[in-house]
């Protein structure tokens, strides 16, 4: 095989290593953390103490228990204000975090059984069993009209039939590639610096690449974000939606941050490496004739 093809094999497989590495993380990160439930828990755990989610549900079952109680204009702030505190309160609780735990266990299970299994209706969640929670804790600590609050068979859509639909065709292509495409990555990436002619510049090459392609995954990771608290729904807490983004692609986030570290190290070690073997090919500077009349002295 002449060079001339070597070299550009080696391009050709250098540059789809690069484009594969971005869709082969996410495709990873999809399938090995959101879609298994033990790392999902892990991962969401800590939301259930965000500040903003916490203001998010408190300010949801305040709204829950004022639609359920009917007072006189005169009353309706101290009682609102005094049943915000309550549930404020509830949120600080074992009681709350084990609600958390339930209800967030249930709404994975119920979309991932819906992305893999199929079905055309929309995904909902039966609240029943964390209303029930909130209602005998807010009983037990006197917050008055508790015990009007409803505990019944209430389904909360979660993802809609038109977002699944969407949702599912891609769930599904990353979860088939999760493992394929970033072992095609790399064995592409290593195939194209075994087979290149300056395999110096194959290394320096794939780095670059790879940072790019970190570099540009995170900056999806970045425009998803906006997109996502830009297209909520009146009503919905900003924070709170940035605060559960934030939590789910942290992994995600790494991963690019890693890609980008792992390729300029790559690139600039390549870099060195050649920088240092011109310097010592480089001839010694030859010494000048000494005419022959400092010739005949030296003698």
């Amino acid at each position: 095989m002449s060079r001339r093809v070597r070299s550009a094999l080696s391009a050709v497989l250098i540059a789809l290593a690069c484009l594969l590495s971005p869709p082969g993380v996410l495709a990873a990160w999809a399938t090995y953390e959101i879609g298994d439930p033990a790392r999902y828990e892990a991962v969401t755990a800590p939301l259930a103490v965000d500040p903003a989610v916490r203001d998010m549900i408190a300010e949801a079952v305040t709204a829950g228990i004022m639609r359920e109680i009917h007072v006189g204009p005169p009353l309706q702030g101290p009682v609102r204000a005094f049943t915000n505190d309550a549930v404020r309160s509830f949120t600080q609780t074992d009681a709350y975090l084990a609600a958390w735990d339930e209800a967030n266990r249930a709404t994975h299970e119920a979309v991932l059984r819906a992305l893999r299994g199929g079905g055309e209706g929309p995904v909902t969640l039966d609240v029943a069993p964390v209303t029930e929670r909130v209602k005998q804790r807010l009983t037990h600590d006197h917050v008055p009209f508790a015990h009007h609050i409803p505990v019944e068979h209430t389904e909360v859509t979660v993802l809609s039939s038109e977002t699944l639909e969407r949702l599912r065709k891609g769930y599904r292509v990353l979860e088939l590639s999760s493992f394929w495409l970033p072992s095609l990555a790399v064995a592409l990436a290593v195939t194209g610096v075994l087979v290149a002619a300056c395999r110096r510049r194959a290394v320096f090459a794939t780095g670059l690449g790879t940072a790019l392609g970190g570099s540009l995954l995170g900056i999806a990771v970045a425009v998803g974000r906006r997109l996502t608290l830009a297209g909520l729904p009146p009503g919905l807490s900003r924070a709170a939606a940035g605060a559960v983004y934030d939590t789910l692609t942290a992994t995600l986030r790494t991963a690019t941050w890693l890609l980008v570290v792992v390729g300029v190290a790559a690139a600039l070690g390549a870099w060195l490496m050649g920088f240092h073997g011109q310097r010592r090919r480089a001839p010694a500077e030859p010494q000048p004739a000494l005419a022959p009349e400092q010739t005949r002295a030296q003698a």
